[in-house]
């Protein structure tokens, strides 16, 4: 199994709208497990995502996550 957390930055007033799209993106994969926060600080979301292994976990980060509209910044530290 492969985890990671991916800390994002969002649009201002956003927050809730990429939520919800990270949300519909990943319900439907049962290969995977996954926890979704807004938080406060310095980043704006929090997701922690596993996987069956670590190509899968980058491939839904880097492919259905990444490119979801307003996220301005985001910082992936995988668990080891």
């Amino acid at each position: 199994m492969s985890t990671a957390y991916f800390l994002m930055n969002v649009r201002l007033n956003h927050e809730i709208e990429v939520i919800q799209e990270i949300k519909k993106t990943l319900e439907n994969n049962i290969m995977l497990d996954y926890e979704i926060q807004g938080i406060l600080g310095v980043y704006d979301i929090i997701l922690k995502i596993t996987t069956k292994n670590d190509d899968e976990l980058k491939h839904i980060l880097l492919q259905k996550i990444k490119p979801i509209n307003h996220i301005q910044y985001a910082m992936t530290m995988m668990v080891i």
